[in-house]
């Protein structure tokens, strides 16, 4: 049997083979499903992985039982792939947050930078059964443990691959560390890839064969067959429901749509009014060429020298010009993680920098650790970014401890700080004021979220005035609207409106996070739902809160799925950070009444039994 066409059975992330039989896409899709496995299902993947590694590869020795098992399967992801409803072969992943892999048994992780890294995940068996060899199930299957590792926001995996078919992994993208590992029978070679990166070279190789495909398989993850695009991940599925080309506009009173930051509350009454009364000639006449007006709009109202201040439509459009002005591929930046998806994708996909992570973790309450932070920074990196308060933790740094570490850093490097959240913790803690006396600190403000002013797209930096002007430099002409500029500016007027919907906000966030919490209570009493798997509720400092379900129940993706069938959009953080463990999902504070109707859905959702969908 050729092992290369004829795939038996491996401990690798490689299984995309070229056979000849991928001409007719149908005949291999014929009947095909691929899901999570179900507690179910554990019986024949035991009973297939010995048929596979004990029997025909003597990896391990035979047993009475028939059956493989071993400590780490309740750690393990399996996907299950079943034809006409037959098991037909599966694919295990080891997630970070399993504590430890397989590897661990035949390697110091320590002796191998490639295996130190955040965001590692082991693609550790694949099998498929003996009669159904050399079809698309096992291709298909390892790209399903891809898309599930992509949806978890891994970036690197790594795997044991036996030598015999080392060419073909190779071919693939994986790449070889040079440590042979032999396990019984079987000598493996230590294997890892750039998740991204092998994504990419499948869809490159098999794009088309994977787009006939689409519409055939019965596919049962909880992340689509595709990737949808190139651009960050972001929330607001809830637009979705108002229709691609806004046909039915007033769908949005039915949704609520929970999975964006946007404010719950309309903009000032000055500046509604401003649009509204001269809507006919704002629509149809061209803003000022470079928003001097909201510039010194800006100045005025944070008490700025006008020269240390550039504008541009939303803070994405800021990042973009900033960062592909400032970086490029040589350049090291230090990204917090989590934080908000943009950086990471402008920085990685977009310019293609040298990117590391600062980790910050549940068990420490999300809190970033200035001490700690100050001591990555010796490193020296060109840019380091950090969001204050961050998204989507919703934990601030205070002001003076960040000011410390800026001041201690190694002369050369800049700092972005995204402050889109700090009128929630009050301005005395902005360092708008401060970034103005040095030379290398940039603070982002987005007028968007907290002046309810997501839709029309406004935001400024503040950064020494060289920078500012070279911000500017950089700026199309015409970059925010004529209606973005006017609304601003009228907001900008109106900090008492402003200040009141804030406190009203964190009225409402304790308000949710209690209604949310009360699932628990009513769980107790429930002979549905087991009283240990409990959800935690955390609140942030901003407009939203954090539920974080527990290890054995449904995943994030799934309750998010539930929830929407519903009408209600919540935020799946999974595809920001493996940190998150595809546990937790964000929940943005709407008015009373949807709060309410968010708690009661979720609480709902969480009633059904974990094997319905």
């Amino acid at each position: 049997m050729r092992n290369d066409q004829r795939l038996a059975g491996t401990s690798s992330a490689a299984a995309f083979v070229t056979t000849g039989a991928e001409s007719s896409a149908a005949a291999f899709a014929d009947g095909l499903e691929l899901r999570p496995a179900a507690e179910k299902d554990r019986e024949w993947i035991g009973r297939l992985r010995h048929e596979v590694y004990a029997r025909e590869l003597g990896q391990h020795s035979p047993n009475a039982a028939g059956v493989l098992t071993d400590e780490l399967d309740g750690r393990n992801v399996y996907i299950a792939a079943f034809r006409h409803g037959e098991p037909a072969g599966f694919v295990s992943v080891t997630p970070p947050w399993a504590g430890r892999y397989s590897i661990d048994k035949y390697v110091r992780r320590a002796e191998h930078p490639a295996l130190s890294a955040d965001g590692l995940f082991e693609i550790r068996i694949l099998a498929v059964a003996p009669d159904l060899r050399g079809e698309m199930i096992g291709k298909l299957l390892m790209y399903a443990a891809l898309r599930w590792v992509m949806a978890h926001a891994g970036r690197s995996i790594v795997a044991m691959g036996r030598v015999e078919l080392l060419p073909m992994y190779l071919s693939l993208g994986l790449t070889s560390t040079g440590t042979a590992v032999r396990s019984g029978a079987v000598e493996f070679q230590l294997l890892t890839g750039d998740v991204a990166e092998l994504v990419r070279r499948t869809l490159r190789e098999y794009g088309p064969l994977l787009q006939d495909m689409r519409p055939l398989v019965e596919w049962g993850l909880d992340v689509p067959f595709l990737p949808e695009d190139e651009s960050c991940a972001h929330g607001g599925a809830s637009i979705e429901a108002l229709g691609r080309r806004f046909d039915t506009l007033d769908a949005h009173r039915d949704v609520v749509p929970a999975d964006v930051l946007d404010a719950w509350f309309p903009p000032s009454p000055t500046a509604v009014a401003a649009l509204t009364d001269g809507l006919e000639w704002i629509s149809r006449t061209s803003p000022p060429v470079r928003a001097e007006g909201l510039i010194e709009e800006i100045a005025l109202r944070r008490g700025l020298p006008e020269e240390a201040v550039a504008v541009g439509a939303g803070s994405s459009d800021l990042i973009f010009r900033a960062f592909r002005g400032w970086l490029d591929a040589s350049s090291r930046v230090l990204l917090i993680d989590p934080c908000y998806g943009e950086y990471a994708h402008v920085v990685e996909r977009v310019v293609g920098c040298r990117v590391d992570r600062f980790p910050v973790y549940r068990r420490d309450g999300w809190r970033i650790d200035p001490g700690r932070l100050a001591d990555a920074l010796r490193n020296r990196y060109d840019l380091v970014v950090i969001v204050n308060p961050n998204n989507p933790t919703g934990v601030h740094l205070d002001a003076a401890d960040l000011r410390a570490v800026l001041a201690g850093a190694p002369a050369g490097t800049r700092f972005w700080i995204d402050e889109t959240y700090m009128g929630y913790i009050g301005a005395e803690q902005s360092l708008e004021s401060y970034a103005v006396t040095t030379d290398n600190v940039v603070i982002c403000t987005s007028l968007s979220k907290m002046y309810a002013l997501s839709g029309l797209r406004a935001a400024y930096l503040t950064a020494p005035p060289p920078i500012a002007a070279e911000m500017r430099r950089w700026t199309p002409p015409w970059a925010v609207s004529l209606p973005a500029q006017i609304a601003a500016v009228s907001a900008l007027r109106d900090p008492a409106y402003y200040a009141e919907r804030w406190a009203q906000t964190a009225v409402l966030r304790a308000e949710l996070a209690a209604m949310l919490a009360a699932t628990n209570a009513a769980a107790d009493v429930s002979e549905h739902v087991d009283v240990s798997m409990h959800v935690d509720v955390s609140e942030s400092v901003a407009n939203f809160v954090l539920l974080t379900l527990p290890h054995g129940g449904i995943g994030a993706a799934r309750l998010v799925e539930r929830c929407r069938r519903q009408g209600v959009f919540l935020r799946d953080l999974s595809p920001l950070s493996p940190a998150f463990e595809g546990r937790t999902v964000r929940i943005a504070v709407r008015d009373a009444a949807s709060n309410a109707r968010v708690a009661a859905t979720v609480a709902e959702a969480l009633r059904v039994p974990l094997g319905v969908a």
